[in-house]
């Protein structure tokens, strides 16, 4: 973070309004939407300050603005919370007015209130003698901001858009509170300005100021802070929509676009929007490191031509990314449901860039080539990743790079796309070597799925039935137990450690069999494995009259021989 140009500094809230500096919501950011949750816990934190034991002090979180001059800073991040504070100080302000308005110690609580306007909300231009707002909302929110709350003015009911009335409801509610707290009393208003003094004061801010939007990005790929990502994605459409909005662009075409990024962002919600705009990228362009993402887009996409058609190419695969993480999506078929079912299991996401750019180029003109294309990723991911357990970078490199050569047309048939698979693609022997030697942890509860998943695949290919992998019904069975009772002794403790979780001790069994086995010895379980309607399980009882470390890596070597004949992509010549 060294190298990135940007300071952080401590503020409270009096030091951050203080000093002529003013403060921008960019005019695409998201509208208010701070409701009576977020009001009420901010409410009680700040009534906590002033309690007998309070806390000195409130800490409000991230604000990172953007500055060129250091004097108008751009909030990139943080304005719901600042535009609550000014809100609240409006609410008040507009107490304050009531209390002179009703007689009750007129002239010094309109001092009182002027004194904070010209602080905290807007000051005297000393040049031009005009009026400054010290804070200016985004496009949906700044005329009502301006021409109502600024002023005092009466708020009207009707004619507001959604977020118009959330800010009018937060300055009732606010106000409400605050003539609670102080009364209407001679004295109330210089109770209430010793509690706005106070809290400027007590309420703090970590301010990150960076010089343009590649120094915020990078901050927000860093911080960990809640609402960070959400805010890297406002970053991308102020950007965006800055290069399309011009001096002609029309009011609804604004919207229009507006509507189209609010269906992006709906459908694939706001914390997986960076990585489906990484992924879609990397699936039509050399590879692109999440880091430098928006440095490339902003290098690439400079004209209102380019942004256009990226939000219409954005729209357009929203929809089909969505649905690569969803396999109940009725876009696809029992195959290809099956398919992205076992990469969901397998948590693996590395060829969804790759699979993104082959739905566009195959999907509708030949479906059966995307659906094999789909079903060899599936086998290239259980092999690589879940058996193998592979190094990803490289091979999001070759998905990336398949990806890019099937967008640009280097790839015109799915058959390129497969053999280009084969440089990921584990053969026989590393494959059955890793199968051999694989443990899967089953207290893990993924684990326990891909081993159920692997041993019903194995008894399908054996006996032909096909069992439900996840009912209920069956049950997975560790033939040395998971807690071995003394009758297992013979098998020392640390051979004990390294076979329980091993897939040859693993084995599917009926429930109703598995509930009276528990950590019995080998006799008792060799019977009841004979009853077995899994032929696999059968099979242990019928081959081994004995169990131990040596029976489990025999056993294990048998599964692996099976499974490479399963788990196999026909690659030809």
């Amino acid at each position: 973070m060294a190298s990135m140009n940007f300071n952080t500094t401590n503020s409270t809230f009096r030091q951050l309004l203080g000093n002529g500096l003013s403060y921008r919501v960019p005019p695409f950011q998201r509208d208010y939407s701070w409701s009576e949750d977020e009001w009420d816990d901010l409410w009680q934190d700040i009534l906590g300050l002033f309690e007998a034991d309070g806390e000195p002090a409130h800490y409000m979180g991230y604000l990172v603005v953007q500055t060129s001059d250091s004097k108008q800073f751009d909030i990139i991040d943080g304005q719901q919370r600042i535009t609550t504070m000014s809100v609240m100080v409006l609410a008040a302000l507009g107490h304050l007015q009531e209390l002179a308005a009703a007689g009750l110690d007129a002239e010094n609580n309109a001092k009182r209130k002027e004194q904070f306007h010209s602080s905290y909300i807007g000051y005297l231009d000393p040049v031009s003698l005009v009026p400054r707002s010290k804070l200016e909302l985004n496009r949906h929110n700044n005329r009502f901001y301006q021409t109502y709350l600024v002023p005092l003015e009466k708020l009207p009911q009707r004619g507001l858009n959604a977020s118009e009335h959330q800010l009018r409801k937060a300055f009732n509610w606010f106000k409400e509170r605050i003539k609670s707290r102080s009364g209407m009393t001679v004295t109330s208003g210089k109770e209430l300005a010793a509690f706005l003094d106070g809290l400027v004061d007590k309420l703090f801010f970590t301010v990150i100021t960076v010089t343009d939007e590649l120094n915020a990005f990078k901050v927000f790929e860093t911080l960990n802070a809640r609402g960070v990502r959400l805010s890297a994605t406002d970053l991308l459409k102020n950007y965006l929509f800055s290069v399309i909005s011009t001096q002609n662009t029309h009011e609804t075409e604004l919207k229009s676009l507006e509507d189209r990024w609010e269906r992006i962002v709906g459908l694939l919600g706001s914390e997986s929007f960076p990585e489906f705009l990484r992924l879609f990228w990397n699936s039509r362009s050399k590879l692109v490191r999440k880091s430098d993402l928006f440095k490339t887009i902003r290098r690439r996409i400079t004209t209102r031509d380019a942004a256009f058609e990226l939000l219409r190419d954005l729209d357009h695969s929203a929809a089909i990314y969505a649905a690569l993480r969803d396999p109940q999506d009725p876009f696809w078929n029992n195959v290809e449901k099956h398919a992205l079912e076992q990469l969901m299991m397998f948590n693996v996401r590395q060829p969804l860039a790759m699979l993104m750019a082959c739905h566009a180029k195959f999907y509708e003109p030949e479906r059966a080539s995307f659906t094999r294309i789909l079903e060899a990723v599936t086998v290239v991911s259980f092999r690589y990743n879940v058996i193998c357990n592979l190094q990803t970078h490289e091979q999001e490199r070759l998905y990336n790079d398949i990806a890019w050569k099937v967008s640009g047309g280097t790839y015109s048939r799915p058959s390129g796309v497969i053999t280009a698979l084969r440089d990921v693609y584990p053969d026989d022997n590393q494959f059955k070597a890793a199968f051999t030697e694989k443990e899967l942890r089953t207290t893990n509860c993924r684990n326990k799925k891909v081993v159920r998943y692997i041993l019903f695949e194995i008894e399908r290919q054996r006996s032909g039935r096909d069992f439900d992998f996840e009912s209920a019904t069956y049950n997975l069975e560790h033939i040395l137990p998971e807690h071995p009772s003394e009758s297992w002794s013979y098998i020392d403790e640390p051979k004990q450690d390294r076979s329980i979780y091993r897939l040859g001790n693993m084995t599917p069994l009926e429930t109703s069999r598995n509930r009276d086995l528990g950590n019995g010895d080998y006799a008792c379980k060799r019977q009841v494995y004979m009853q077995s309607g899994f032929q696999i399980t059968r099979a242990v009882a019928e081959h081994y009259d004995s169990w131990d470390d040596q029976k489990i890596e025999a056993r294990q070597r048998q599964l692996a021989n099976v499974a490479s004949g399963i788990w196999r992509i026909e690659f030809g010549g």
